[in-house]
């Protein structure tokens, strides 16, 4: 059994995809780290070459969504009769 892991650097989070090879041929991949169902999109390319996906396994971060925070600051100047 050969064991390879390929961590992708992003801007908060470790994306990782890891790959257990059997000595059957049969190919074990684990994705974390990537939230939504962008992780078809990372894995699709390397899941052609391999061939046939058997099983499909959804984690949490799958079913998670993207959380995009923004800040806005409102200011009023006002000038007292002082």
């Amino acid at each position: 059994m050969s064991d390879l892991t390929i961590p992708i650097q992003s801007a908060r989070i470790m994306e990782t995809l890891e790959f257990v090879i059997y000595p059957d041929g049969r190919v074990q991949e684990t994705v974390t780290g990537i939230v939504g169902a962008s992780c078809a999109e990372v894995t699709a390319a390397i899941e052609a070459q391999l061939g046939v996906v058997l099983h499909q396994e959804s984690t949490s971060e799958y079913f998670a969504q993207v959380l995009h925070q923004s800040a806005e600051a409102t200011t009023q100047v006002g000038f007292s009769d002082w």
